[in-house]
Formats: structure tokens, C-alpha cells, sequence
């Protein structure tokens, strides 16, 4: 017997709770948050082990990333960032430094930073070893919560057609890490979730 899928409302108001303790952060605790989570992460045999990183820039109240791409660049790691596309699936680009991101506005979207360099396609995600995935909880299960854009669906999707099999781990604060999230039959659960107090795994 499956169970029903959840309601809309039910995700769009967890989302609305999980953004407002967000936006409650003060910047100090943020910062204090980012550079916990950047040790937190690279303490991961999958990311320490791993040649070619998908990653995304951190914006707004989310968990900052911007250490953990400076700490896996210098430890030699390729970095792949997302551009967002018009109808919202991701194209990437190498990150290069901070001065190789550039701030894109997309219509309806919070402004984002993306890299300068070239465009390498939607599919270059696949050749990640591991992929950092944003998000606004996960479940002990490791089903995680996104923002509804879909972006990151097409993401999982793609690596899945192309028998791909990175790592795949969301970066979130501690007290996003909850009992259960609405999930729908579309959505894949992630290997570890990376808090700034540490990293739990999911499944075998």
C-alpha cells in the first residue's frame, strides 16, 4: 500500500517555517555557521577522494558555501558551478576564484552568482564525483527538501538517464535535520547531509 503524496500546502508551508528561522540568523551566527560547515564537509571521505565537484554559491540566509569552495579549490579539486537557464534547469561553469563569479539576475529569482567562464553544459554535472545539493531540510530517511524550483530535480533526473552515481550531499543548518519531509515519488534521497556540527549518513 503506497502512501498518499503530500499535499502542496503541506511542503509550501514547511518551507515557509524552515525560511523564516533562516532570516531569524543574525549575520554572526551565519558566519560562524559557514565556516563550521566548510570543516564539517570536507571531512567527508566522498569530497576528500573526490576529483570534480558540482557546488553551488550560497545566497541570502542559506548556508554559506563560499569557505568550502575556497578550501576545495586550493586542495586541488575541480569546481563546477550551476547558471541558472531560462526555464530553470542548470547549465555549469569551473570555478576560478571569488573574482570569477559574476551576480546574475534571473526574472522572479533572488539575484545569484554564477561563474565568468565558459559554459560547459547541462551535462558536465555527470562527470562530478560529487554533487553538493542546496535544500532547506532532510529527513533520517536522507529524503531531502528543496525550494520547488525544480532545478535541482532535473539535476538528480540527468544523472540518473546518464548511469551516473556521485556522492550526493546537502549542506544545511543543524536544526534542519528533522524526522520527516513531505516526498513525493519524483524525489531521490542524498548518501549525507553536512551541518556545521557534523555529518550524518543515510542508508547502506
Amino acid at each position: 500500500m503506497t502512501e498518499n503524496p503530500p499535499s502542496p500546502t503541506a511542503k509550501a508551508e514547511l518551507r515557509r517555517e524552515l525560511l523564516a528561522a533562516r532570516r531569524a540568523l543574525s549575520p554572526d551566527d551565519r558566519a560562524a555557521a559557514a565556516r563550521a560547515l566548510a570543516r564539517s564537509a570536507l571531512a567527508l571521505p566522498e569530497l576528500a577522494g573526490a576529483r570534480t565537484v558540482a557546488a553551488y554559491v550560497s545566497v541570502g540566509a542559506e548556508p554559506g558555501t563560499r569557505e568550502l569552495l575556497d578550501a576545495l579549490r586550493a586542495a586541488g579539486k575541480r569546481v563546477l558551478l550551476p547558471v541558472l537557464l531560462a526555464d530553470n534547469d542548470l547549465d555549469w561553469g569551473a570555478y576560478g576564484g571569488p573574482g570569477t563569479l559574476a551576480g546574475a539576475a534571473h526574472p522572479g529569482k533572488m539575484r545569484l552568482l554564477e561563474p565568468t567562464g565558459p559554459r560547459l553544459g547541462p551535462q558536465a554535472v555527470t562527470g562530478a564525483d560529487a554533487v553538493l545539493l542546496p535544500g532547506l531540510a532532510v529527513d533520517r530517511r536522507g529524503m531531502r527538501l528543496g525550494r520547488g524550483g525544480g532545478s535541482y530535480d532535473r539535476v538528480l533526473e540527468r544523472l540518473e538517464r546518464a548511469g551516473a552515481d556521485p556522492a550526493l550531499v546537502v549542506l544545511l543548518y543543524d536544526d534542519e535535520v528533522v524526522a520527516r519531509v513531505p516526498e513525493e515519488p519524483h524525489d531521490h534521497p542524498v548518501q549525507a547531509v553536512a551541518t556545521p556540527s557534523g555529518v550524518r549518513r543515510f542508508g547502506s
